[in-house]
C-alpha cells in the first residue's frame, strides 16, 4: 500500500523523526504506529505525511494545515473538560487506519499537499489561541498521531500561556510514541470505532488492541482527561452484544467516570450504501452504557437533550445540560460538586463555565504574529 512518492518535496516542511529503524533490506521502517510501513527510499507510508527521504523517516507536513477554527470545546467532542469553552482545531492531511466510513475523508485522505493551505509555526498557534481567548487547542480533523512532531511542539508553545492541548485521536499509535505524546497533552477523546476486531481489520485497516492498550495507557499512567467516542453503523457495530461487552470492558478496566459518546453514522466516503443511524440506537446504546455502570453516557450529533446532559449519578439532578453544544443548565459547584448532594463530578472543571456557545469561527493564521 505504500506507493506514494516524494517527487517534490517543500523542504520547509520536512521535519525529521525518531520512530523508525533501518532494516537489513535496505528498507527503514516507521515505527510511530502499528502499522509498522516498511519504505524503500522516496516511499511514503500509508498515512502519506510520513515516508523515507535520505534513508530516513521524515514527516512532510510540519508546519501546514488544512485550516484554523475555533470551535466549542463540546464539539470535539469534550463534555467534562472545561465545558463551555473555546477550542482552536486545526489538523493536516493524511490518517493511519484506512477507515471506510470516514466523515473527514477530504483531509485525512487526502493526497494533495495543496490540501494544506495555511502555514503556521508552533508559537503562532499558541499566540492566536491566546489573542482569541481560547483555554486549549485541539488537534482534530486527522489524526494527530501522524504529525506527532508537530503536535508536540504546538503543545510546548501553547503550554507557555497556559492553554491546554486536547487529542482527538483513534488511539492508533506504539507504546514509545505514545508515551511522549500525552506527556504534553492534557485531554483527549479517543475513538473507540467498535469491539471486534474483525470491525476493526474489514472496515479501517487496523486492530483493536492497539487501541485498548492506549485507553489502559490512559487510564493507568497519566493525568490526561479522556474521553470515548463511537460511531455506530448500522449492522456493524451496533448489535447489543457488541455494545454490552464493550460498555462492560470500559466499566471494568477504565472505570465508571469515563464519558462515552455514541454517535450517528451519515453515508460517506466509501459507505454511500448503508443508512444513516437511527437516533433510537444511540439511545439504545446510552441505555445499555448506563445500566452497565457507565456514569456520563451521551447522544451526539442528534437533537436529544435528555442523552446529551450530565446527571448526578448519586441524586440524579441535571448537572449540565446541553442542548446541541450549547449549555442550557449548569449545577456544579466551583469544586465541580452537585450543588444538591455534593457528590463530585468527574471531569475537568473550573469555577466558572464557559460561554462560547456554539459557534463555530474560522480564522486565518497569517493575520496573527507573534510580536
Amino acid at each position: 500500500m505504500e506507493t506514494a512518492t516524494f517527487d517534490s518535496v517543500d523542504a520547509a516542511s520536512i521535519a525529521e523523526t525518531k520512530y523508525w529503524h533501518a532494516l537489513d533490506d535496505g528498507r527503514v521502517q516507521c515505527d510511530v504506529c502499528p502499522r509498522y510501513c516498511k519504505l524503500k527510499e522516496g516511499q511514503r507510508g500509508l498515512c502519506f505525511v510520513r515516508g523515507n527521504l535520505n534513508g530516513k523517516i521524515v514527516l512532510a507536513s510540519y508546519g501546514r494545515s488544512s485550516g484554523f477554527c475555533v470551535d466549542p470545546i463540546e464539539k470535539k467532542p469534550l463534555n467534562h473538560f472545561l465545558p463551555g469553552t473555546p477550542v482552536l482545531s486545526f489538523g493536516t492531511a493524511g490518517c493511519n487506519l484506512a477507515c471506510k466510513f470516514c466523515q473527514n475523508w477530504d483531509i485525512s485522505k487526502s493526497r494533495e499537499m495543496d490540501t494544506l493551505m495555511d502555514r503556521a509555526q508552533p508559537e503562532v498557534i499558541a499566540r492566536a489561541a491566546h489573542d482569541l481567548g481560547c483555554r486549549s487547542v485541539a488537534y482534530t480533523y486527522n489524526d494527530p498521531i501522524v504529525f506527532h512532531e508537530y503536535a508536540i511542539e504546538v503543545a510546548k508553545e501553547c503550554r507557555k500561556f497556559g492553554i491546554k492541548s486536547v487529542a482527538v485521536t483513534s488511539g492508533y499509535v506504539c507504546d514509545a510514541p505514545r508515551r511522549e505524546f500525552y506527556h504534553y497533552m492534557d485531554a483527549a477523546n479517543v475513538d473507540l470505532k467498535a469491539f471486534t476486531d474483525d470491525f476493526y481489520h474489514q472496515q479501517t485497516g487496523g486492530h483493536l488492541q492497539p487501541v485498548l492498550d492506549t485507553l489502559l495507557y490512559l487510564k493507568r499512567e497519566t493525568a490526561v482527561w479522556f474521553e470515548l467516542t463511537t460511531l455506530l453503523i448500522p449492522g456493524l457495530n451496533d448489535s447489543d452484544e457488541e455494545l454490552e461487552a464493550m460498555t462492560q470492558w470500559v466499566v471494568q478496566e477504565l472505570g465508571p467516570d469515563v464519558p462515552m459518546h455514541f454517535t450517528a453514522f451519515h453515508p460517506a466516503w466509501k459507505m454511500m450504501d448503508l443508512p444513516a443511524t437511527p437516533a433510537a440506537t444511540l439511545t439504545r446504546a446510552r441505555r445499555i452504557a448506563m445500566a452497565n455502570g457507565v456514569r456520563y453516557a451521551f447522544t451526539g450529533n442528534v437533537h436529544d437533550p435528555e442523552g446529551q446532559g450530565t446527571y448526578c449519578h448519586h441524586c440524579g439532578k441535571t448537572l449540565i445540560g446541553r442542548d446541541g453544544y450549547l449549555l442550557s443548565q449548569w449545577n456544579l459547584s466551583a469544586d465541580g460538586r452537585c450543588t444538591a448532594c455534593g457528590t463530585p463530578c468527574a471531569g475537568v472543571f473550573e469555577a466558572q463555565h464557559g460561554d462560547w456557545g456554539a459557534r463555530r469561527m474560522p480564522i486565518r493564521l497569517r493575520d496573527y504574529t507573534t510580536a
